[in-house]
């Protein structure tokens, strides 16, 4: 048997305050419309959680038996390393297919319980397709991520549904205003895609993993995430004039120093290695950006 603790790094929870990131913002600006509860909180971050483990764990199956992260740099991969065996992988994606779909549906119907039912369905439904999605970015002959797409994903799942099905779920009503701050998380999510494709293109080049940085080229790829800062910072800016609050709305300013400093460091980097400090601090600063945004919507 496995060690647990191999499961645990396999599961490499250190992509979780990206994941967090994009429920806390969607919560934070329904508390500031005045609606929060606490259950519908819990439960959107633990379906989170299910839904990142399984897409970590698909991803290691999917590429491991691509033999895609056979040559990759930094962070070694379960299989690739031999640590777990692909059956035993495709078991635990099985596994956490259904803990993301039990969660998410109770997620679904407990928030909309004094409402319509037909949006406990629909979520019900979103959260099968989100199960679908990240099990097929890696898995199978058509694997959407070995296509370019990934960054689509991301934006969807991360920014528009994370941020905005959360808000969703505690308010019951829908706001168009609310897809510029989840554009805006789903721009920084798409970040720190970019940043991890930058550092893999040679090895993806060698695997035909066909990201979309692999296509662009490392040099405008680091103009792609340098124009993923700016509209991030835009949108965030323009929802605060759509919807004037205190001072204190202006609190996410204080990401702004570690954006511009990720910014000078991807424009020197060149190498695969110099790409991996820089993962971590795009995504605690993704994660940042979300709590000092829905804060100062709060305050």
């Amino acid at each position: 048997m496995t060690d647990f603790r191999v499961w645990v790094k396999a599961a490499r929870l250190r992509t979780l305050p990206l994941a967090f990131a994009s429920i806390i913002l969607g919560t934070a600006l329904a508390a500031a419309d005045g609606e929060f509860d606490g259950l519908t909180f819990f439960l959107a971050l633990l379906t989170t959680l299910f839904y990142q483990v399984l897409s970590n764990y698909a991803n290691d199956y999917g590429d491991g038996v691509k033999g895609t992260d056979d040559n990759r740099i930094g962070e070694q991969r379960a299989i690739a390393s031999g640590l777990i065996s692909a059956a035993a992988m495709k078991k635990a994606v099985i596994l956490f297919s259904i803990l993301s779909f039990f969660s998410g549906t109770l997620l679904s119907f407990w928030a909309s319980r004094d409402g319509n039912i037909f949006i406990a369905y629909l979520f019900t439904a979103l959260g099968v397709l989100a199960i679908i999605a990240a099990i097929k970015y890696t898995v199978g002959k058509k694997a959407y991520g070995y296509s370019g797409f990934g960054d689509l994903f991301v934006l969807v799942f991360f920014g528009w549904v994370g941020v905005g099905g959360s808000y969703f779920l505690q308010t019951l009503v829908w706001s168009f205003d609310v897809l510029l701050p989840a554009s805006s998380l789903g721009f920084l999510a798409m970040a720190v895609l970019n940043l991890n494709n930058m550092r893999d293109i040679e090895s993806d080049r060698q695997a035909g993993k066909n990201t979309l940085a692999l296509k662009l080229g490392l040099a405008k790829a680091k103009v792609y995430h340098t124009l993923l800062l700016i509209l991030a910072f835009d949108f965030a800016f323009v929802y605060n004039r759509l919807n004037p609050g205190s001072f204190w709305q202006n609190l996410y300013f204080i990401s702004i120093p570690f954006l511009v400093l990720n910014l000078l460091k991807v424009r020197k980097a060149n190498e695969a290695k110099d790409f991996e400090p820089l993962l971590k601090q795009m995504a605690l600063t993704t994660l940042l950006f979300a709590i000092t945004y829905g804060l100062g919507k709060i305050l």
